[in-house]
């Protein structure tokens, strides 16, 4: 059974990513990051999917990216906007280098695991302008892992999957649905309250509850 190492944040696309992988029959072990964020409700819903979806083993790897800020979401002194409030092209709630560093983290444990795959829930659709969610980065951050590995080095190729890059939110829940995803484990709010109620006015919450909408599938989302 092939083992991969799946990121797994607490929300919507992560959580469908996570229930892919185990339909393609992998091991799973998945991986989630305690970095300073402005709430805990999301790494409490981690360990709910996780637990959900049977995975080998789930880790809670610390690393605070507060120290740094420069986001919404880890500095208290910035605002959460809401839905569709800027015309920036890259919103404040961009974590600088968020994806590099947590794929390089996952990078480390697929290599001790012995596992060649590494899954990970970003989407250049539905999305908010992140860049480190764009198909050239993932492809280029493939390259730099079969680049700077042992396993690379000996012909292992690693593979970074991202099944949900080209989908729309709504096209996530079609398919996370008919897999069995309990979304209402999931908390993909900026700003959840501490029970993992959402806010229902960040982009985040606009995304997802358009999502469900577009789906015909029932928003579970408890908010706040």
């Amino acid at each position: 059974m092939k083992k991969a190492v799946i990121l797994v944040s607490g929300g919507l696309d992560s959580a469908t990513v996570l229930a892919m992988a185990a339909a393609e029959s992998y091991a799973c072990y998945a991986v989630s990051f305690d970095y300073g964020q402005r709430h805990s409700a999301e790494l409490d819903a981690a360990k709910s999917v996780a637990a959900a979806a049977g995975v080998k083993e789930h880790r809670i790897v610390t690393i605070d990216l507060s120290q740094f800020g420069g986001s919404a979401l880890t500095d208290e002194a910035i605002d959460v906007p809401e839905a569709n409030a800027s015309e920036e092209a890259i919103p404040i709630t961009y974590v600088p280098a968020r994806n590099t560093v947590f794929l390089s983290l996952a990078l480390a444990w697929s290599e001790v695991l012995g596992a060649c795959d590494i899954f990970v829930g970003v989407n250049a659709v539905d999305y908010s302008g992140y860049p480190d969610c764009r198909p050239a980065f993932i492809s280029a951050y493939e390259h730099m892992a079969n680049l700077a590995t042992r396993a690379g080095v000996e012909e292992s190729k690693l593979t970074v999957h991202a099944p949900l890059i080209d989908l729309t939110k709504a096209e996530i829940v079609q398919q996370g649905t008919v897999l069995g995803v309990d979304y209402s484990l999931t908390v993909s709010c900026y700003q959840a309250d501490e029970t993992g109620a959402a806010c229902g006015v960040c982009d985040s919450c606009f995304l997802r509850r358009e999502g469900f909408a577009n789906a015909g599938i029932a928003d579970p989302t408890r908010y706040a």
